[in-house]
């Protein structure tokens, strides 16, 4: 089984679908139990994969578990798999909050069980395939496939505006990946390569692409990646797909989804275009110091909860672009680290404001507050999530962001000033939130309201765990982190 591992974690979920569509629309818990098992057995493998990691020689660019088969010989397009320190942790991620999402939605989703859960294990099949596929097109066809599952989980699932949420989400990313595909196949045709395997046309794209197209295909792969981060001004669909979506789709949508445009960064634009990513290193920095300043300013502003922690998102995502700009070893290490410590708040927010609005109805911050009297279980969550996310140290945002900020202050302590100033508004919004929710006299409006269930401590749980563990061992991720930073500095020649 070993020899097959990342085929199986990608499409057992889709193998998952295939049954639930098969089986009779009333047999509702039935379609849950399938939905379970079928996102439980990728977070095995997932875990299976770790404990054989050291075990597993590396090959080319640090790959393990690499399977091959050719697709179209014809124009050099195979089924090429493999995964290494940058993407396996985000592999487990998405086993992860995927199996969460599916246990988040069992008392969640109300109508129309079965086309939910088969489409919501489409898309975790669309999403490991993301971030396994090491032939372009294998990638674009997985990148693809993650938009239907997710216009459809939005559109049909979701709140009052979710057509036009649904909508904005497609329309956006849509115009993204189809500016992609054209860099790619740029690539493609001025490296003159014979396959789309990705590492090949990394070993020739410096040598084969002229400084301006260089230029050129940089922008292209930036604008396909940057509206799925989001990156300032691409971010406007963000907060309306989070609003709208139903709770357990909007932990899949900011703990993944948005990593997605990040690990294209990462995994292509840098390694594959180094001259170009010192070149555009400044406006990565701006940009991203955008994000950081300007989501924070306008999560500070929210009166909806859910959409405070959408904002949040957008901030946090500008510690990745930061760390991307200085191309150290620590800020880029810190950077794939903040990927995973989001993932993980955001999933715990997220699933945390669907609780409350399950209970109470409402999202309005103004319309909540002593909910540590009411809900004591559902509220210390809520708190500990909200001190992650403003990063307390021995919690895991702290790690990424420090990590992020030592690797950006030799390049400029300008950005590091900057940055921080984002970190203190990200406090300010987080404390207010929870001083305005969590504290106060009790509404007697909820004050029969019931607190957690098993079943949501059990997806609480593990995210919690994590969250702490890689608070205080960050070398568990470290491990893994280290190689492909280290890498992309070489690429990009030490800067």
């Amino acid at each position: 089984m070993s020899g097959s591992y990342l085929t199986l974690i990608t499409f057992i979920p889709l193998a998952g679908t295939v049954l639930i569509l098969l089986l009779p629309r009333q047999r509702v818990e039935l379609i849950k139990r399938a939905a379970a098992l079928f996102s439980l057995v990728p977070l095995l493998l997932a875990v299976a994969m770790w404990a054989e990691w050291g075990q597993r020689a590396a090959g080319a660019y640090g790959m393990r578990f690499l399977e091959r088969l050719e697709w179209i010989p014809s124009l050099g397009i195979s089924y090429l798999m493999g995964t290494d320190g940058l993407s396996f942790p985000l592999v487990f991620l998405t086993a992860l909050l995927s199996f969460v999402a599916v246990m988040a939605s069992w008392g969640m989703i109300k109508h129309r069980e079965k086309d939910f859960f088969a489409l919501l294990l489409l898309l975790e099949t669309g999403m490991m395939g993301v971030f396994l596929a090491l032939d372009y097109i294998v990638f674009y066809v997985f990148w693809e496939l993650v938009l239907v599952p997710m216009y459809f989980l939005i559109g049909i699932w979701g709140g009052p505006r979710r057509e036009y949420a649904a909508i904005k989400f497609f329309i956006y990313t849509l115009v993204g990946s189809v500016i992609m595909l054209i860099g790619i196949l740029a690539l493609y045709f001025g490296t003159g390569a014979v396959s789309f395997n990705m590492m090949e046309i990394a070993s020739k794209a410096g040598g084969m692409l002229t400084w301006r197209a260089q230029l050129w295909v940089f922008l292209a792969l930036f604008l396909g990646f940057a509206v799925k981060v989001p990156v300032f001004p691409f971010h406007t669909w963000l907060p309306d797909a989070h609003v709208e979506a139903p709770t357990p789709i909007s932990v899949v949508l900011a703990a993944i989804l948005l990593k997605m445009g990040t690990y294209g960064f990462f995994r292509i634009s840098y390694p594959t275009l180094p001259d170009a990513a010192r070149a555009f290193a400044v406006m990565f920095a701006a940009l991203g110091l955008i994000n950081i300043i300007y989501g924070a300013l306008t999560a500070m502003a929210q009166k909806d909860l859910k959409k405070l922690v959408a904002y949040s998102s957008i901030s946090h995502m500008g510690f990745v672009l930061l760390g991307l700009a200085a191309g150290t070893h620590l800020a880029l290490a810190g950077a794939m680290y903040m990927n995973i410590s989001h993932g993980l708040i955001s999933g715990l927010l997220f699933l945390m404001v669907g609780a409350i609005y399950d209970r109470t109805h409402t999202r309005e911050i103004p319309k909540l507050s002593g909910l540590y009297v009411t809900v004591p279980v559902i509220a210390t969550v809520l708190a500990f999530g909200a001190f992650a996310n403003l990063g307390l140290p021995g919690l895991a945002g702290f790690i990424a962001e420090f990590f992020v900020l030592a690797g950006v202050f030799p390049a400029s302590v300008t950005w590091v000033a900057l940055a921080v100033l984002g970190m203190l508004v990200v406090a300010g919004f987080n404390l207010w939130m929870m001083q305005r929710t969590l504290m106060g006299e009790k509404r007697a409006e909820y004050a029969e309201l019931p607190d957690a269930t098993p079943l949501e401590l059990f997806t609480y749980a593990p995210v919690v765990a994590l969250i702490v563990i890689l608070g205080v061992a960050p070398g568990l991720l470290m491990r893994f982190l280290d190689g492909p930073a280290a890498d992309i500095v070489l690429r990009l020649g030490g800067m």
